[in-house]
């Protein structure tokens, strides 16, 4: 079955994790306790036998030495009971064979053979006790030949296989406890490690989209969960925020459309009141049509500005004349300048083409110089001007109008916003014009700069990519 919680996975993990380094350790001490207790008994039977090999040589006898026993206590510590001592003398000096034993070790070829090539050779030997008995066959060397005897000496790994097995029986006694108390820490450590955890679940439990202001709880030790938890909150910012813009999209979009249908309907109503005349119920199918056109353009704007936000507002990319489409944008506005008394002026134009929807830029740019006519006074002055930057294609529009807030250049091409000043005037739509043209400048790669000062007018600039 699967383990769902976090907590009991990392205490699994944990303790699994200790119970792995205990064993590679345990198995480390093990296998230097072993050669160490092997180490000293080889090392004290050396001993024993240089020892006894220097007596020899001194002319001592063939037979067991009355200090035996003292040797072995000298160089074990204690004189052990399972201890061994053999002499073998060979017999003759010529060379090394097999002769009657004094003892009972067993000596092997292995060991005749490298005692007679001057080696000494540890053997461990099974057979002549309960326990194994360790054996050193040291042959008797006097001015580089082996002479006289060869030397044996023993002792039983009784005590060294007892040591390693209350090594293990202690290991096997620690390591449960030694688990059960790091599982129960590692379970507590891990309940205090995720607490954070728990109190972010309960708050997060208790945000809707209704309720986006409550906030995730930040420990400020700037560890994982504190930084997830800041990252939560500013998703959770940024959601309030959306959720409120939605809201107020909503409100301001329903508010919009409310406006020319209420009218609409309001003029049909009247018109079925009583009889007309033909020549007024044109005039009240006019006013109709012009809220119908109203909507209709509201609903297009809302629909442009949904495919932009979902990615999917698609460019006819075409090689796009930047200069023919100012011409043709001052040609249709000319006459609107006109009737307003403001001077409309072409400024700087240089040739300059780029990819691009030849008819969505109309748009942008016939939208802005709208814009810069409704909102500067008689007798006022509008520029349009074309020029290279580096690698843009620099579209300027700039007016002597009545000029923008800082606040209000923050939020201009937010949708549905108008600023005080354009609110005050009869003139002005909806407030999706700037939103829709910054749409579709970034669809083409562009985006549009704003410079402005209250009662001194406006400068917009759309800075559209070159070919390369």
């Amino acid at each position: 079955m699967r383990i769902r919680s976090i907590r009991a996975r990392l205490t699994l993990w944990y303790t699994s994790l200790l119970a792995l380094t205990f064993l590679l350790l345990g198995g480390a001490a093990y296998g230097l306790l072993t050669y160490n207790l092997f180490h000293d008994v080889d090392a004290a039977l050396s001993g024993v036998g240089r020892a006894l090999a220097e007596q020899t040589l001194r002319g001592g006898p063939a037979s067991l030495p009355p200090d035996v026993d003292e040797i072995f206590r000298r160089f074990f510590g204690f004189s052990p009971l399972d201890r061994y001592f053999d002499m073998i003398e060979p017999p003759g000096r010529s060379g090394l064979s097999l002769p009657p034993r004094t003892g009972k070790l067993p000596l092997s070829p292995k060991a005749l053979k490298n005692a007679s090539e001057g080696f000494s050779t540890f053997e461990t030997v099974e057979g002549l006790a309960p326990y194994p008995v360790r054996v050193l066959t040291l042959p008797v060397i006097e001015r580089g030949r082996v002479v006289v005897r060869l030397i044996q000496v023993g002792m039983s790994l009784e005590a060294s296989i007892n040591t390693r097995r209350r090594f293990l029986l202690t290991m096997a006694a620690v390591f449960p406890i030694g688990l059960l108390l790091a599982g129960g820490g590692g379970w507590l450590l891990a309940r205090r490690a995720l607490r954070p955890v728990d109190r972010m679940t309960e708050t997060a439990r208790r945000i809707s989209a209704e309720h986006l202001a409550a906030r995730l709880e930040d420990t400020g030790a700037n560890d994982e969960l504190s930084r997830l938890a800041r990252t939560l909150n500013e998703m959770l910012e940024r959601l309030d925020t959306s959720f409120h813009q939605i809201r107020q999209f909503s409100a301001d979009a329903s508010h919009e459309l409310q406006t020319p249908l209420t009218v609409l309907k309001g003029e049909i109503e009247v018109a079925l009141r009583n009889p007309r005349t033909p020549e007024e119920y044109q005039r009240i199918l006019k006013s109709a049509l012009e809220e119908i056109d109203r909507v209709a353009r509201l609903v297009e704007g809302l629909l442009l500005l949904a495919r932009a936000d979902a990615g999917v507002l698609r460019m006819d990319l075409q090689p796009a004349d930047l200069a023919q489409l100012v011409e043709d944008v001052y040609a249709q506005v000319k006459v609107l300048a006109e009737t307003r008394n403001i001077s409309l002026f072409l400024g700087g134009m240089e040739p300059l083409s780029i990819q691009g929807d030849y008819e969505r830029l109309r748009r942008v740019l016939l939208n802005l110089v709208d814009n810069a006519i409704k909102y500067t006074p008689s007798w006022g002055r509008v520029t349009i001007s074309l020029q290279r930057e580096g690698e843009w294609a620099s579209l300027q529009v700039t007016d002597t109008g009545i000029g923008l807030s800082p606040e209000d250049r923050e939020r201009i091409f937010q949708r549905f916003y108008r600023s005080a000043e354009a609110r005050s005037r009869s003139e002005g739509g909806a407030g999706l014009g700037l939103c829709i043209a910054r749409s579709i400048v970034e669809a083409h790669g562009g985006k549009i700069q704003t410079k402005s000062s209250p009662g001194l007018g406006s400068t917009f600039t759309v800075l559209l990519p070159l070919q390369s």
